[in-house]
């Protein structure tokens, strides 16, 4: 991995939690509570790809790079079914 490209992941990981925690700062409820609760998670299936492609180098590996891209969706999916299941209104 060079310099450049490392910077470039390292850029982009810190745009996307920037992003994540701006979300965060909204003070809101019911319907636009939820929507926040899957950007947040969105955002954070982006910055576990971002990893998985560039510092492990899973874009090499179409096999490997599904697989953890259903695995990755998959939890996302339990965790954002777990946040509907805990909420209050």
């Amino acid at each position: 991995m060079t310099a450049r490209s490392l910077i470039e992941a390292w850029a982009a990981l810190v745009a996307l939690s920037m992003g994540t925690a701006a979300l965060t700062m909204f003070k809101v409820s019911g319907s636009t509570r939820t929507t926040i609760a899957a950007g947040v998670l969105a955002l954070a299936g982006l910055k576990a790809r971002m990893i998985l492609i560039r510092y492990l180098r899973l874009n090499q590996s179409r096999f490997w790079m599904r697989l953890f891209d259903m695995v990755l969706a998959t939890f996302l999916g339990l965790a954002f079914a777990a946040y509907l299941l805990g909420i209050e209104e």
